[in-house]
This record gives C-alpha cells, sequence and structure tokens, in this order.
C-alpha cells in the first residue's frame, strides 16, 4: 500500500522558519522524483519544489526561491522541505507527491497546514 505521510506543518510569524518532512512507503521511492505542492483556499495548486531521485536535479517555484530547499534521504525514505523567511503568502495546505519524472505525479500525501500570521 502506497503512502506518503507529511508532517512538520505548523502556525509560526512571519520571518519564522518550518521544515516540513514526507515519509514514503509501499513502493520504491528512491526511484521516483519526489515535490512539495501547496494549495491555499481560493487559489490554485502551486507546485513549490522538486528533487530529482538521486537529488543531482531541483526546481523551485520563483515564490519561494532562495528560502525554501528541497531535500531527500533515500535511506530514510524521506522528503524534506526546510522552510525560512515564512510570510503570509506561504500559508496553504501543503502535500508531498512522487512520481517516475517531474512530469506527472503518481503518488500525493494527504497534506499538512502551515500557517504564517503577520
Amino acid at each position: 500500500q502506497v503512502q506518503l505521510v507529511e508532517s512538520g506543518g505548523g502556525s509560526v510569524q512571519a520571518g519564522g522558519s518550518l521544515r516540513l518532512s514526507c515519509a514514503a512507503s509501499g513502493f520504491i521511492a528512491s526511484r521516483y522524483y519526489m515535490a512539495w505542492f501547496r494549495q491555499a483556499p481560493g487559489k490554485e495548486r502551486e507546485r513549490v519544489a522538486w528533487i530529482s531521485a538521486l537529488s543531482d536535479n531541483t526546481n523551485y517555484a520563483d515564490s519561494v526561491r532562495g528560502r525554501f530547499t528541497i531535500s531527500r534521504d533515500n535511506a530514510k525514505n524521506t522528503l524534506y522541505l526546510q522552510m525560512n523567511s515564512l510570510n503570509s503568502e506561504d500559508t496553504a495546505m501543503y502535500f508531498c507527491a512522487a512520481g517516475r519524472s517531474a512530469m506527472g505525479w503518481e503518488y500525493w500525501g494527504q497534506g499538512t497546514q502551515v500557517t504564517v500570521s503577520s
């Protein structure tokens, strides 16, 4: 049974930091690209960042580049998102996803809420 379980969300003041984690199970996560998406109420889902299977390529949305860092530990089947200098625009539900390429995402987690107060 494929599972992606996010954790690490919460409430933080503007300027603060959070680290999200996503634990993968039920598939060989080390062979998959993985990504973080987010969706705020009333807004479209946005791809925040993705990372290749061997961590040799990453990509970030313009809105988070320089503030967020995506990483993974294949030995632990875990994906991370370090988020620094958070602002109210970062408030959203954050989801992790896995796919065989950066063009399609097959597996999704349930999400973890991030709320940034100013």
